[in-house]
């Protein structure tokens, strides 16, 4: 079972950082905007071209990767109660400085190098192409490289796809999704960190980053016009 996050309060978070979730908010509606105008949305844009939708598989084929950013995801389906979700990841290469895996990764068979990789976070969608959650899952799950929590919560700012492939609303309205959820996001990761040492206590016996009944560790629901109406009255506007 995974943990659930309690409401944030944006009335606490400086001045500054509210204007970026805004910006982030205006980029989003932006990128809504020239999709509807054309009958579109940021899911069927992944989608377009792919063939028949198949459960698990990566779309686009061969994921979205930002060679500038080092930024990196897909989409895909495996879950009850949504369409699909969005994989969201950052590359050792664009991480900042002092970024370290945890000291359990020695001598795992973890991606190494630029490809010791880090999820940030997944975002949920509906059918009909819209965000409604947010979570985290264990390391199992995506195959990656475990970063502490703290250290996660520092590559969030660094996570953009700057480039039209495969589509470039599609591609900054999910990077913005990350600057505008910051807190919930951040928030999750450490909820996902305390989840896994939660586990490892009640499981001592058990390799908790290897365990297939722990999956997803710690989630939210969302709401892009409920977290906008939040940071005005936040920033009394």
């Amino acid at each position: 079972m995974s943990t659930s996050i309690p409401p944030v309060d944006l009335t606490q978070l400086p001045a500054d950082e509210l204007r970026a979730m805004q910006a982030a908010d205006e980029e989003i509606a932006e990128c809504y905007r020239v999709l509807r105008k054309v009958n579109l949305n940021v899911v069927g844009e992944i989608l377009k071209g792919q063939g028949q939708f198949i459960r698990l598989n990566h779309y686009p084929q061969g994921d979205v990767y930002d060679s500038d950013t080092h930024a990196q995801y897909y989409y895909h389906a495996h879950r009850d109660g949504e369409h699909g979700h969005f994989h969201c990841f950052l590359r050792a290469a664009g991480m900042p400085p002092g970024a370290a895996p945890v000291p359990e990764a020695a001598g795992r068979d973890w991606p190494q190098g630029d490809q010791a990789l880090s999820h940030l976070i997944a975002v949920s969608m509906d059918r009909n192409g819209y965000p409604i959650g947010l979570f985290t899952t264990n390391r199992w799950v995506t195959a990656e490289t475990w970063y502490p929590a703290e250290d996660v919560i520092r590559m969030l700012p660094r996570f953009a796809v700057d480039h039209a492939w495969p589509s470039w609303p599609t591609n900054r309205w999910l990077s913005a999704m990350l600057r505008l959820f910051r807190p919930q996001i951040e928030a999750l990761v450490r909820a996902r960190d305390a989840a896994l040492a939660e586990r490892r206590a009640a499981y001592p016996d058990r390799d908790v980053y290897e365990d297939r009944d722990f999956e997803t560790l710690s989630e939210t629901s969302i709401d892009v016009d409920a977290q906008m109406q939040a940071i005005r009255k936040a920033l009394n506007v």
